[in-house]
């Protein structure tokens, strides 16, 4: 956790990964970031993976550092309470992040009504409004259809979330951009980041969309091949298999070296007048006549011998290793000072990750757990909306607040 943020308040009323994900890093920069759920927990309270106990460990990953408050939002009473939060005076406050729908009792018109210069970012599916998550974007965009073995015509989707964890971290770049506008101007806004339009956008960013246009057709699949260079998975005599890349000349030259293929990779460049110290495209293009000789002298050698001389060599290259190695890989968790081992609401204790970043001019301070379900209530309800004692307990008696 740092303290660039410290002394804003966002109220956020989510669920799944995206909107959480916005909450999360603001949480992790300093801000007070106030999440409100139904009594009993949202859709996403006891989603997988779980503990043995039913605890989610997905809902403690993406809502560490956060202050719980639950309502019964199917009431008007509960429904008054989160519009309170949301538009909550204050020069640091005013900041709502939601995927509520466009429509409804937290729409930004409703809500403008009770603070004219309100915040509130709004991840959606769809632009238009209608339903969408990570995967139905995906498979819209195309890329199952890219991914994967290209003597296999399955759709191949991918395991990471990418479209909600890419606007997740816009929601937040977003929301702090508004917070710098309105501080100039003293106007709010409503930002809508639909996962379509951040998917379709990086799809043109990437290139992807300009080259279907082009060639009239999407990417082939081809299988672990990067595109446009140099790179795949090998296997070495032992059966490890490692990931190969040269992009650059100079990742290009080391590779050969300490393959010892200098000299056969000269004499197929002298056979097709081509030179691939200087252009990566080459490499991409004439890669079926470049694998066996890689191929061979991977089959060569054990990862054992290969790992050493391609670190000491300058070789860009990994081992694909499953995640139970990885926890002991000190590059990666084992070690790692964005790591700190925390006592979670599930009972149980294991390493979680603060802020992704690392600012080396101020202190990290410790990784905060996720609240439990409700566990402020009581406390935000008389800090940020001034209620008393026997205002709280009389929700509390009725049922709107737990």
């Amino acid at each position: 956790m740092y303290d660039l943020l410290k002394g804003l308040r966002v109220v956020e009323g989510s669920a799944f990964v995206a909107a959480p994900t916005c909450g999360l890093y603001l949480a992790q920069m300093g801000a007070e970031v106030i999440r409100f759920d139904n009594i009993g927990g949202g859709p996403d309270f006891r989603r997988w993976p779980l503990a043995e106990n039913g605890s989610s460990l997905y809902w403690e990953g993406l809502n560490k550092g956060k202050k719980s408050i639950a309502l019964d939002l199917a009431r008007p009473a509960g429904r008054e309470i989160a519009q309170r939060l949301a538009t909550a005076p204050g020069q640091d406050a005013g900041l709502f992040v939601t995927n509520f729908p466009v429509d409804g009792f937290l729409s930004y018109e409703a809500l403008r009504k009770l603070r004219q210069d309100l915040i509130c970012v709004r991840v959606m599916g769809w632009a238009d409004g209608s339903q969408g998550m990570d995967y139905t974007i995906n498979s819209a965009l195309g890329l199952p259809l890219m991914t994967g073995p290209a003597d296999d015509p399955r759709p191949v989707n991918h395991v990471l979330a990418a479209w909600d964890l890419l606007t997740g971290a816009y929601c937040a770049f977003g929301l702090v951009s508004a917070l710098l506008a309105r501080m100039r101007t003293g106007e709010g806004r409503e930002i809508r980041a639909p996962l379509s339009d951040v998917g379709a956008a990086t799809m043109a960013n990437l290139g992807f969309t300009a080259e279907a246009m082009v060639t009239g057709r999407q990417r082939p699949r081809m299988g672990n091949d990067v595109f446009g260079a140099f790179g795949r998975d090998f296997t070495t005599r032992d059966g490890q298999t490692l990931m190969l890349l040269a992009i650059t000349p100079k990742q290009w030259a080391k590779a050969l070296e300490v393959l010892d293929l200098a000299g056969e990779v000269a004499a197929l460049e002298a056979e097709l007048g081509v030179a691939f110290a200087t252009d990566e495209g080459l490499r991409f293009t004439h890669r079926a006549r470049l694998y066996p000789l890689f191929e061979r002298a991977f089959r060569a050698r054990t990862a054992a011998e290969l790992a050493p001389a391609f670190d000491a060599g300058g070789v860009t290259w990994g081992a694909y290793q499953p995640l139970e190695a990885a926890l002991q890989d000190p590059r990666l968790f084992k070690g790692n000072p964005v790591f700190e081992e925390v006592r979670h609401p599930s009972g149980l204790s294991y390493p979680a990750p603060g802020a992704m970043a690392t600012i080396p001019q101020d202190r990290r301070g410790e990784v905060q757990p996720a609240p439990r379900l409700g566990q402020h209530t009581d406390e935000v309800l008389a800090q940020v909306l001034g209620m008393s004692g026997a205002e709280i307990a009389k929700l509390h008696d009725v049922g709107v607040v737990a």
